[in-house]
């Protein structure tokens, strides 16, 4: 996370202020914003000892360019939340029940990686994986769109992706991996284990290594005109129907 990332709308920066108070250095708000919707994080910041600086809209504007900043925006100092390979043995080590994790092979757009990232909140992910590079990375339209999804769901930047899904492996959690040319349909497969769930880059699909490395290939059944989906769209698919299965094996 860079020095000077910028967090805005309501549901991120109230996210951030729950999970993460003293990375934020200021606090900026509009003028002209809905007090009844900022007085309870307004109240938060100045509790934890949060500056807050009073901004016309123009200047909010400037500096979320194209961002619905809903009036508020946080400057977010250096962090060292982001994790990697380190830290991944531990974390699995951890976990009380079968790992359920998502990973994603260069999903570049923004907005997609953050509806993966909050659709991995809302099914119970217990952690997203993405590589270092080839990839958008959290940037603050992210953090937007997946509502407080980044602070929510632990996520691991890894530098080889290759190698990390053979960390994977080693752990005893199976490599399922999302391809329209796969054989293998979702819903004739057994989601209820230790499992990985792997989404390719919009248009390009899953890289050829990553593939590999994977112990089955699947595909979402289409009933209609179209290819392939979105793979935010993807990740919901994939990630529900795991999460049904999962509930299953509960009862």
């Amino acid at each position: 996370m860079k020095s000077a990332e910028q967090v805005y709308g309501l549901h991120a920066v109230a996210a951030l202020l729950e999970s993460r108070p003293a990375t934020i250095k200021k606090l900026m708000v509009a003028d002209a914003a809905a007090d009844r919707q900022l007085a309870p994080l307004l109240e938060q910041a100045v509790a934890a000892g949060i500056s807050i600086q009073k901004v016309t809209r123009r200047e909010l504007d400037q500096q979320a360019p194209g961002g619905r900043h809903q009036g508020i925006l946080a400057v977010v100092r250096e962090s060292s939340r982001g994790m990697g390979e380190k830290q991944l043995p531990d974390f699995l080590e951890a976990l009380t029940e079968p790992a359920f994790l998502l990973v994603l092979d260069g999903v570049q757009d923004p907005h997609n990686l953050g509806a993966c990232l909050r659709t991995a909140d809302a099914a119970g992910v217990h952690a997203v994986i993405m590589p270092q590079d080839r990839a958008v990375g959290i940037t603050p339209v992210v953090h937007k769109v997946a509502c407080g999804a980044v602070e929510s769901v632990p996520i691991f930047t890894v530098t080889n992706l290759a190698r990390t899904l053979r960390q994977l492996r080693d752990a005893g959690i199976w490599i399922y991996g999302a391809s329209d040319a796969a054989d293998e349909e979702l819903y004739g497969c057994d989601l209820q284990g230790p499992i990985a769930l792997v989404l390719g880059s919009e248009g390009k699909g899953l890289r050829r290594l990553t593939r590999e490395h994977c112990d089955h290939l699947l595909a979402i059944p289409m009933a209609g005109q179209v290819e392939s989906l979105n793979v935010s769209v993807a990740a919901g698919v994939l990630l529900f129907e795991a999460r049904r299965q999962r509930n299953l094996s509960k009862d």
